[in-house]
Order: C-alpha cells, then sequence, then structure tokens
C-alpha cells in the first residue's frame, strides 16, 4: 500500500518554536506549512520550504483563522467574502515563498477551526474550494473525510487526499469531533499506532461512540506541535513499511 505521511509544519513564531520541524521532515514525505495567520511567519515558513525541498517532501499551504493567540482553534464568524481573501492571501504567500526558494506548492489544506467549519458546511466549502481552484487548478486538497469539501472540490475539479487524523476522535459521520469533549485527542501513542495498524488492516476506524467507520485515505496526518511528535512519526512510518507499504508524497498518489 502506498500511503503519504505528512504533519502540519512551520507552527513557530519569531524566536518561539513547535515542534522539531527539520528532523520531522527526514520521516515525512508532505508538510502542511502554517502561513502567518494561525502561526508561523516570513523566515519560519521561508526556512521550511528550503529543508523540505532539499529532502523531497511536498509543500503545502496550511490555511487557518487569522488566531495566533488561539492558534486557529476558536471558531470565528467572518464573512465568507472576508473568509475567501484570506485563503487567498495565504496561499499567495507561500506560493511566492516556495517560488523564490526553486520549490512548487503541490497542495493546501485548512486548519483548525477554519478546517472543522469547511468540513460541516457545504456553502462555506463550496466558496472556499472555489476560490483555491480559481488561484490554482492544479493544487491537491488535504483534508479529513468530509462530504462538503470532497463534493465542492468535485465540482471545481479539484482533487482531494482524505488524510487519516492517526490522534484525533472521529464522529459517526467521518467529522473530527470538537476539542472541547473528552479524549478528542489522543495522546497515547500505544492507541495511535493501534489506529492506525487497524486503519492500514481494515480501512476503518472505531468513531467516538464506538462504530466501525470504513474509511480510504490517501495520507496519515500528524500533528507536529505535540509532544513526542517525531517519535510518532518514526514508529507511524515503521509500521507502514514493516506491513509491505512505501511512503509516497502527495503529489505522486493523485497529481
Amino acid at each position: 500500500m502506498d500511503i503519504d505521511l505528512n504533519a502540519d509544519l512551520a507552527e513557530g513564531f519569531g524566536p518561539w518554536r513547535m515542534g522539531d520541524d527539520a528532523a520531522l521532515l527526514d520521516v515525512l514525505s508532505s508538510a502542511n506549512l502554517a502561513c502567518g495567520f494561525h502561526a508561523g511567519d516570513p523566515p519560519i515558513m521561508l526556512r521550511t520550504i528550503e529543508q523540505a525541498r532539499a529532502r523531497g517532501v511536498d509543500i503545502g499551504a496550511h490555511v487557518g483563522f487569522p488566531d495566533r493567540q488561539g492558534f486557529g482553534r476558536r471558531f470565528m464568524q467572518i464573512d465568507p467574502s472576508e473568509l475567501t481573501a484570506m485563503v487567498i492571501y495565504q496561499l499567495g504567500a507561500l506560493e511566492g515563498m516556495a517560488r523564490w526558494a526553486g520549490a512548487r506548492m503541490s497542495h493546501m489544506s485548512f486548519h483548525g477551526a477554519l478546517g472543522n467549519m469547511v468540513a460541516a458546511d457545504h456553502a462555506l466549502a463550496a466558496t472556499l474550494v472555489r476560490a483555491v481552484a480559481q488561484f490554482n487548478p492544479q493544487l491537491l486538497i488535504i483534508s479529513s473525510s468530509s462530504r462538503a469539501i470532497e463534493s465542492a472540490a468535485a465540482d471545481c475539479g479539484l482533487q482531494v487526499a482524505i488524510t487519516f487524523l492517526a490522534d484525533r476522535a472521529y464522529d459517526d459521520e467521518g467529522l473530527l469531533v470538537p476539542r472541547s469533549l473528552p479524549n478528542s485527542v489522543i495522546h497515547d501513542q500505544h492507541h495511535v499506532i493501534a489506529r492506525v495498524r487497524r486503519m492500514l488492516e481494515r480501512q476503518e476506524v472505531v468513531t467516538y461512540s464506538g462504530k466501525p467507520l470504513k474509511m480510504q485515505p490517501r495520507s496519515i496526518l500528524l500533528h507536529g506541535d505535540t509532544p513526542g511528535a517525531l517519535e510518532l512519526a518514526k514508529t507511524v512510518r515503521w509500521e507502514i513499511e514493516a506491513g509491505g507499504g512505501r511512503i509516497v508524497p502527495v503529489s505522486r498518489l493523485l497529481g
């Protein structure tokens, strides 16, 4: 089985670092880079682009709400036209830096609370995915399972790579449960690895309510800002390769 292994990176700000991006890039095949709204700044973005390019890791824009203090995980009521401009702005920032560094932006994803809103709202998904398609019709979208995003992408001729968030709980519809719920974020690495193993072997995850839910992800996502992210990424990679799978950048799976 060929599958992408990716993480959200470039999420520091100024002298503050969030995770070990350089070490993670030795393990990943794709990276979603913060674009300065929920986290990140120009020097961190550029450095991460250059490090990813040197390792042959796919580069994508991870766009979110303008919410550094809340790390983009607080819901914000913003007019869709403003959100559209914010998404374009973030895509443009990373695209410009990637071009300057001789790299290519292959994909994009929605971060945190914005991602949860888009995944559950067909109208908002239609608006923002259309903006992505108008910005660059060749971009792939990496997303957790979402009928709204998948339908909007199909209408715009964009490809979607469904990603399995190994450390996040799912509801019975395949959407991520709110972080406010107990055990919505799974910190036990043994549990995370068991979920990855089940997904690889059975293509299913056990939902928050305890039901098995079928899923066919093309990517596995880890959060680079969580403690132990590097060791977890190494273990997940070993688990995939020990089972005969290959870690392949997302652009080579769908591009």
